[in-house]
């Protein structure tokens, strides 16, 4: 398998070249960009440093900002879908700008082809053979503008990338570089020239998002800060993407009882037989359903997860997965409201009865933001 690493400026050409030499460390000082933690505990302060670099940009949406951040560390994808204006876009730039690692931009467009994502092969007169040109999906970050807006057979070519990290072409398969995530943006109101996410390519996203509207007192801080200049501009990477590469390890190793293993189960399987549902939410989501709740764990502070980890995730990864009836949306019945209800009627484990500790030696963990 070929890998392709390639280093992007944001929306720039790629830039071939070693990593940047990492500075030596300072004697009782927090480690900077690229050093290497002393102990797995010191791993909280690179997801410190993003947490804190992206809640400069968006203003009074400190829950969204985490949930993205689990999402990244969960090995997951991001989909954001929200109203134009609320710094959809916005959000998604800022997460990969703070973390020094290549990242490329796609615009998708109802003219965009496949090939513009994957690379295509090109006859090398010289050499007498085809050579491969990766395309944007190469890349550690991708970013996915109104992804809605591409057809369907544009759409698809994201399929193996999501689910395998990987792109094969004409019999040839090429990896992608790690970490490697998608941050897609889509806009729910305005649907004229846009093409619905198809159920496969929306399993693929761990988690949807809404950032929603600031608040007044946010709102009149983001003039200040966004009145005169953007702060993308002065936005520098706080992270590298090795130390992301040790922070989904650490995230790992969080420890999930059998309990909260079976909750998480009994969360995805009710909706499979929930009457106002016509699709619910696959095998895939359990899995993400879970690897999330570690992330979200370990971001926390802790090194096992807890039910209240799955509960306070669960409308982000399993909403976007469901199909609500006709009759239940003649109701006006979303799919965050049923999941909510499952929420509701599901019994959550009882923690006397099932220790959430693991036992024996403790696992590394990441201290809590």
């Amino acid at each position: 398998m070929t890998t392709y690493d390639e280093r992007a400026s944001l929306g720039g050409p790629p830039v071939h070249g070693s990593p940047p030499a990492r500075a030596e460390p300072r004697a009782g000082a927090e480690p900077r960009v690229g050093e290497e933690p002393s102990a797995w505990g010191d791993l909280s302060i690179t997801a410190e440093r993003i947490h804190r670099s992206v809640e400069s940009v968006i203003e009074g949406k400190p829950e969204v900002v985490r949930l993205a951040l689990t999402v990244l560390l969960a090995e997951g994808h991001l989909l954001i879908e929200d109203v134009p204006g609320v710094g959809k876009t916005m959000l998604a730039k800022a997460l990969a700008r703070s973390i020094d690692c290549s990242v490329r931009r796609i615009q998708f467009t109802p003219d965009l082809l496949p090939s513009d994502i994957t690379g295509v092969s090109i006859f090398d007169q010289q050499r007498r053979d085809f050579e491969f040109k990766p395309g944007a999906i190469f890349s550690q970050i991708v970013i996915g503008d109104e992804i809605n807006r591409a057809s369907p057979k544009t759409q698809s070519a994201l399929l193996e990338s999501m689910e395998e990290r990987q792109v094969t072409m004409d019999g040839q398969t090429y990896e992608l570089p790690s970490p490697f995530m998608v941050v897609a943006t889509q806009n729910p109101v305005e649907m004229e020239g846009t093409y619905p996410l198809p159920e496969a390519q929306r399993d693929r996203f761990m988690a949807r998002v809404s950032i929603g509207y600031p608040s007044p007192a946010a709102e009149l801080q983001m003039l200040d800060v966004h009145g005169s200049a953007s702060p993308l501009d002065d936005l520098q990477p706080v992270a590298h993407a090795h130390e992301i590469v040790k922070l989904v390890d650490a995230v790992r190793t969080v420890h999930v009882a059998e309990a909260v293993r079976r909750y998480a189960v009994d969360l995805v399987v009710a909706t499979r037989s929930h009457p106002e549902l016509r699709l619910g939410a696959s095998p895939r989501a359990t899995l993400h359903l879970l690897r999330a709740a570690k992330a979200s764990a370990a971001l926390l502070g802790r090194e096992y997860a807890l039910p209240d980890d799955v509960q306070s995730l669960a409308v982000a990864v399993l909403a976007h997965r469901l199909l609500p009836t006709a009759q239940a949306q003649l109701n006006r019945r979303t799919a965050e409201q049923i999941v909510l209800e499952i929420l509701q009627r599901v019994p959550v484990p009882d923690r006397s009865a099932q220790p959430w500790r693991t036992h024996g030696q403790r696992p590394p963990g990441v201290r809590g933001l």
